[in-house]
C-alpha cells in the first residue's frame, strides 16, 4: 500500500516499502506558475534530508526541491526534462521528480498527512 506524506516546503512523497517517489504539490506549482525547466538529481546521488535535490524554474521564479528524507536517488523522471509543463498539468501524478531509497524511516515521522498539509496551506 502506498502512503502519501507532505513537507512544509510543498514536496509530496508517495511511500511504497522503502522507496519514496518525490514531487512538488499542486499548491506549489500554482504558486510557481508556468514551469519552463526542471533539473533533476543524478541517479546514485546520496541525499540528506532537507538538502536541495532538484530545481524547478517557472516564468516567475526558480525554486529548489528539497529531499524529504535521507537516501539514495534510484530513478529520475526523464519525461520532465523533455516536458517541464507536465508539472503544471499533473503535479501529483505523472510529474514526479525522483525516487529515493529511504535510509531512515524514522524521518517520516516529521512529515504531514494530507489533512495536516491542507491545514498548512489554508
Amino acid at each position: 500500500m502506498t502512503t502519501t506524506l507532505y513537507t512544509s516546503d510543498h514536496e509530496w512523497l508517495a511511500i511504497d516499502g522503502d522507496v519514496a517517489t518525490v514531487g512538488i504539490t499542486d499548491y506549489a506549482q500554482q504558486q510557481l506558475g508556468d514551469v519552463v525547466f526542471v533539473e533533476l538529481p543524478k541517479i546514485g546521488r546520496a541525499l540528506k534530508k532537507a538538502e536541495a535535490a532538484a530545481v524547478v524554474e517557472s516564468v516567475k521564479a526558480a525554486s529548489d526541491v528539497y529531499a524529504p528524507v535521507t537516501g539514495e536517488v534510484l530513478e529520475t523522471n526523464e519525461a520532465l526534462a523533455a516536458e517541464p509543463a507536465l508539472v503544471n498539468s499533473d503535479a501529483q501524478g505523472a510529474a514526479w521528480f525522483f525516487k529515493v531509497k529511504i535510509a531512515d524511516k524514522s524521518e517520516l515521522g516529521s512529515l504531514m498527512d494530507e489533512a495536516a498539509y491542507k491545514a498548512h496551506t489554508a
